[in-house]
């Protein structure tokens, strides 16, 4: 198993992210819930709404990798709790505070408690791409699916 270090600030109380078993691709990631006047520390994503939710957490990812942000399938599955722009990237220079953009699609709120994991990243490489423009679309190497496009390739 390949280590990867990422160096990290936590602004939270809450503990760093980790793996929820030996095998797992994705680290939990966890609420950073802070109110205005200190109480209570739930955060409420009503139904059909968007919010942003804190971690707390700030990434000094390497160069060449980026961490997605994915939604937890228990959440998606029991709550209808999803990451609306999944997955979410964070680039390997970005240093700001991670976020998790979480969508509710369930007909109830959605109460998130300072310390609830709410979403899970997965470190990944990443491949920088140089073009080779062809001056026609002709041009373009043979493939066997062709132009085929949405459904081409059949359901069964």
């Amino acid at each position: 198993m390949e280590k990867i270090r990422v160096e990290v600030c936590n602004t939270s109380d809450n503990p760093l992210p980790k793996y929820g078993s030996e095998y797992a691709s994705g680290m939990d990631l966890i609420a950073h819930v802070v109110t205005e006047n200190g109480n209570d520390r739930v955060q409420i994503v009503a139904s059909g709404e968007t919010a942003l939710v804190h971690t707390g957490l700030y990434l000094a990812i390497p160069e060449g990798y980026e961490i997605q942000v994915r939604p937890r399938s228990g959440l998606a599955l029991k709550l209808g709790i999803t990451v609306l722009n999944s997955p979410g990237t964070i680039d390997s220079d970005y240093r700001g505070e991670v976020g998790v953009i979480i969508h509710n699609t369930h007909r109830s709120p959605f109460v998130i408690h300072n310390g609830d994991r709410i979403a899970q990243m997965v470190i990944k490489p990443t491949y920088r791409i140089v073009f080779d423009e062809v001056d026609s679309c002709d041009k373009l190497p043979d493939s066997d699916r062709g132009q085929g496009g949405f459904g081409s390739t059949g359901i069964k």
